[in-house]
């Protein structure tokens, strides 16, 4: 196997640049030519065989892509067009994570250019946060109860959501999202949802601990229309 078991775990954190990252290493090993002989179809076709799959456990977040050419001759023949389409899913991360990263930086100028209301995460809390989003995402595309363009949503909003968390933020309208996220899912899933609400009410009290620190409510302040009891959340949106 050209790809290690470490590289193909490490998609999951970040399957943008991973799937930028594994496109230029083909690329290197094959040096993108037209005299492919078999050692480059057998890294060709173990690369078009691992993008396909992360787009179909919609683990791979992109907003559309071409339908995967049909190889036919099943041998180097198909190289060409197996290249072809890494290139493009490669251009379509690009641009993936170009659009990522200017929403992130405006929302950084936003909070540091302008005179609005600020919220503070301790970096405990934003940490925590991070590594439960990542928890989310491995657990929404292993899930085979949603539908895939639930699943495609929810995966894109999670990778946004990721994407702008900083220590200050001007609004916290993202994460109250989830609360309405976490209704849905547990409405399709019933008690298998359980470990996805766990995951999203722990990100909603770490948001509401955080509010309610920078709107001086009293230390220990509950959210009303959340309670102990997970079903309620669905009651509440």
């Amino acid at each position: 196997m050209f790809f290690k078991e470490e590289f193909i775990d490490s998609l999951k954190a970040d399957p943008v640049a991973g799937t930028i990252q594994m496109v230029d290493l083909v690329g290197e090993v094959t040096s993108a030519s037209p005299d492919w002989d078999d050692n480059q179809y057998d890294v060709l076709v173990e690369a078009y065989a691992l993008v396909i799959e992360m787009l179909y456990a919609n683990i791979l977040p992109l907003a559309s892509v071409r339908t995967p050419p049909s190889l036919s001759s099943g041998g180097t023949a198909d190289c060409g067009l197996i290249w072809g389409y890494l290139v493009d899913i490669q251009k379509a991360c690009q641009i993936e994570m170009s659009n990522l990263k200017v929403s992130s930086l405006r929302s950084r100028f936003r909070t540091k250019l302008g005179s609005c209301f600020v919220y503070e995460f301790s970096q405990g809390d934003l940490d925590r946060v991070q590594h439960l989003i990542n928890e989310l995402r491995d657990q929404i595309s292993k899930t085979k109860v949603l539908e895939q363009e639930h699943q495609q949503r929810l995966l894109h909003r999670l990778e946004k959501l990721q994407a702008e968390m900083h220590k200050k933020v001007s609004d916290l309208d993202r994460y109250w999202g989830l609360v309405g996220d976490a209704g849905v899912i547990l409405a399709k899933l019933g008690n298998d949802a359980k470990p996805l609400v766990d995951r999203i009410r722990e990100i909603v009290d770490i948001v509401w601990r955080t509010q309610s620190r920078a709107e001086e409510l009293p230390s220990g302040t509950r959210l009303p229309s959340l309670e102990d009891n997970r079903h309620e959340i669905a009651e509440e949106v």
